[in-house]
């Protein structure tokens, strides 16, 4: 029965975000213990720390970008949206056009390449993230970067990773191309 309403869950969002959920479903109809730690594991992914949405989105659209250019960046997308995130800033997060955010969105962008290449520049930004959002925002950028790499290698390793595509924001098509930046299609 449990597995019923927890599949249930996963169907809905399926059809709320347009999103492929059968890795999780396979997670689910394997193992329930499994499948427990994994919703574990989304209360550390799903951290605030106090952060709008904006610089939150601006940390996991970077990060997700990555490890996958593909659905998992088109659900992040559609939940930053969702958020109250400007689709102009949206497409200027993945496509890294630091002239069209804001000072603060420009440093989360900067600071979570940084990370991710494991620059030691990110030292540089990491004080003006603290003074601004304090620690538990500081944390909150992490636990967002460290979670949206989970994703991708979650499901390539069970054999539902997808290679790039398109991801759309409203109405204009994005293509992202590496991991530094992107370019509308």
């Amino acid at each position: 029965m449990i597995k019923y309403i927890l599949n249930k869950m996963l169907i809905s969002m399926q059809k709320k975000y347009d999103y492929d959920v059968t890795y999780m479903q396979d997670v689910l109809s394997a193992d329930l213990s499994a499948f427990f730690k994994y919703l574990k594991f989304q209360s550390m992914a799903n951290y605030r720390g106090g952060l709008p949405a904006a610089p939150l989105y601006a940390a996991k659209l970077r990060a997700i970008l990555w490890d996958d250019c593909g659905p998992c960046t088109q659900l992040l997308v559609n939940m930053a949206l969702e958020a109250g995130v400007p689709a102009s800033q949206v497409s200027a997060i993945i496509n890294k056009d630091l002239a069209a955010l804001p000072d603060e969105l420009t440093q989360i962008v900067e600071f979570t390449d940084l990370v991710l290449a494991h620059n030691p520049g990110a030292d540089d930004i990491r004080p003006h993230i603290r003074s601004k959002w304090g620690d538990k925002g500081l944390i909150a950028i992490a636990f967002s970067i460290s979670s949206c790499r989970v994703y991708p290698a979650l499901k390539y390793t069970l054999g539902h990773g997808k290679a790039c595509s398109r991801v759309v924001v409203n109405e204009q098509t994005l293509t992202p191309t590496d991991k530094n930046n992107a370019v509308t299609g």
